[in-house]
């Protein structure tokens, strides 16, 4: 009986493995036609900033489609895709925003959350 109540789990994971590959595939296939477009048009007729809005929003919209149909998020790509929103905005409007050194913060603390909230393996000694 542990066969058949496992059957219909194997098989919303399968669908969910299979659905992430395509939002994945779809991401990824937004993301190089934006940027040949953008390639593509003449100097001064696309604003600055637009690809790093454009990148974040790909990623956001991904990472929120995941989230609606409770395929893990990862927490690394929200945060890029944030970053390089609010980058991207800032380029627009021409302020000038401290990116790097925001991002050696961002990356540290995640590092920081991963270890203290991580799971720890029961083998580890301590």
């Amino acid at each position: 009986m542990t066969t058949q109540n496992n059957q219909p789990t194997k098989i919303l994971e399968a669908k969910k493995n299979a659905f992430d590959k395509r939002i994945e595939a779809f991401g990824w296939a937004l993301f190089l036609i934006m940027s040949g477009t953008l390639l593509i048009a003449p100097d001064g007729l696309v604003p600055d900033g637009t690809w790093l809005i454009g990148t974040g929003l790909i990623i956001l919209g991904s990472m929120g489609i995941r989230y609606i149909y409770r395929i893990r998020v990862d927490g690394f790509w929200t945060i890029l895709g944030i970053l390089a929103l609010g980058y991207g905005v800032s380029e627009l409007f021409s302020l000038n925003l401290p990116v790097f050194p925001v991002l050696l913060v961002v990356f540290g603390a995640v590092i920081v959350f991963k270890a203290f909230l991580g799971k720890v393996d029961s083998q580890d000694d301590f």
